[in-house]
C-alpha cells in the first residue's frame, strides 16, 4: 500500500463522523458532502506527519469549511418567503437506511435543525461541536476566532435557544404514527375538531415557502388546523415516510413531490410541523428510496 492509499484509508475511517458533523452544521446533505470533500483535498495538500490526532484535525477542517459556507449563505440569501428550512433525510416507514443512521444519531430531527438555522454561524458551530460532539472549548475557540470563554458563551446562547423549543419527539414510532395518521385523516375528512384533538395548544407550523402570500410560521392549534384544512384543497396524496428518523409524510401531486412534512410528536400531541415545499430544493432530494 503506497502513502496515498494509506492516507485515503485513514480518511475513510473518519468519513461518516465528518459527514455527521457537517450535516448538523449545514443542514444540507449536498453541502455536507462538499465540506467533507474539501477536507479530503486539504488533507492531500498537507504534511500530516506531525498530526497526532487525524480525526480531530479533520473535524477542525470540516468545521472551518462549514463556518465559511454558513457565512457565505447568509451574505447571498435573499429575503425568504417563509422559514429557512434544512434539507430533510427521507426514509421508508419500515426503517432508516443504514447510510443515514450515523447522520441521524443524537436525535437530530428536523425540528432541531430548524432551530439551528436561526443561530448565527459561530453559535451554530460552537453548539454542534461542543454539545453534540464533545469538542473542548479550547479547540473550538480558534475555529470561531474567539477566546475559549467567548466560545463557551456562544454555545450557551445556542443551547438556550434550542432548549426553548420542543425538538425531541416521543421515542415510540408506532405511537407517533398513530397521532400523525389521525391528523392526516382528520384533515382529509375536513374534521376541524378531530385536528384539535391531536394538536398541542401551542403547536407551531413552519414552512420554507408560504403559499398564497401566507405566513411562513403559524402558531396555535386552531390556526394550524385551519392551515391543514386549506392544504387539502391541493388534492395531494400523502405518502407515509420517516423524516429525519421521525414520522413524516411526502405529499405527491401529479406524480411529483409537492412537499415533505416532518411532525414532532411529544406527549402524544403534535407540537411542531415543518414543511419543505420549495420546488427547486425538493427536486434535489433523493426520494427513490420510497420506491424500493
Amino acid at each position: 500500500m503506497d502513502e496515498r492509499e494509506f492516507l485515503a484509508q485513514r480518511f475513510e475511517e473518519h468519513r461518516t463522523r465528518l459527514q455527521a458533523v457537517a450535516y448538523r452544521m449545514l443542514g444540507s446533505l449536498n453541502e455536507a458532502d462538499d465540506a467533507v470533500q474539501e477536507a479530503w483535498l486539504r488533507l492531500n495538500r498537507t504534511d500530516t506527519s506531525e498530526v497526532e490526532n487525524l480525526g480531530g484535525w479533520l473535524t477542525t477542517v470540516v468545521a472551518r469549511v462549514s463556518l465559511n459556507m454558513l457565512r457565505a449563505r447568509r451574505v447571498r440569501r435573499e429575503e425568504p418567503l417563509g422559514v429557512p428550512m434544512p434539507e430533510p433525510i427521507v426514509d421508508r416507514v419500515d426503517g432508516v437506511d443504514p447510510e443515514h443512521e450515523a447522520l441521524l444519531a443524537d436525535s437530530v430531527g428536523l425540528a432541531l435543525l430548524v432551530v439551528l438555522e436561526t443561530l448565527s454561524p459561530p453559535e451554530r458551530v460552537a453548539f454542534v461541536l461542543h454539545d453534540i460532539f464533545a469538542v473542548p472549548f479550547d479547540e473550538i475557540a480558534p475555529i470561531v476566532d474567539r477566546s475559549p470563554e467567548a466560545a463557551r458563551q456562544l454555545a450557551s446562547r445556542a443551547r438556550r435557544r434550542v432548549q426553548g423549543e420542543q425538538t425531541v419527539p416521543d421515542a415510540d414510532l408506532g405511537a407517533q404514527r398513530r397521532v400523525v395518521d389521525a391528523f392526516l385523516a382528520a384533515a382529509r375528512e375536513g374534521d376541524f375538531e378531530g385536528l384539535l384533538e391531536v394538536l398541542d395548544p401551542d403547536v407551531v407550523l413552519r414552512r420554507d415557502v408560504a403559499p398564497l402570500g401566507g405566513a411562513g410560521e403559524v402558531r396555535g392549534a386552531r390556526a394550524v388546523a385551519g392551515q391543514a384544512l386549506a392544504y387539502t384543497r391541493f388534492g395531494a396524496f400523502m405518502r407515509p415516510a420517516l423524516v429525519n428518523g421521525a414520522v413524516g409524510a411526502v405529499a405527491i401531486l401529479d406524480g411529483e413531490a409537492f412537499a415533505v412534512g416532518a411532525f414532532t410528536v411529544s406527549g402524544g400531541k403534535i407540537v411542531e410541523i415543518d414543511i419543505l415545499a420549495d420546488p427547486q430544493r425538493l427536486s434535489r432530494l433523493d426520494l427513490t428510496i420510497l420506491d424500493e
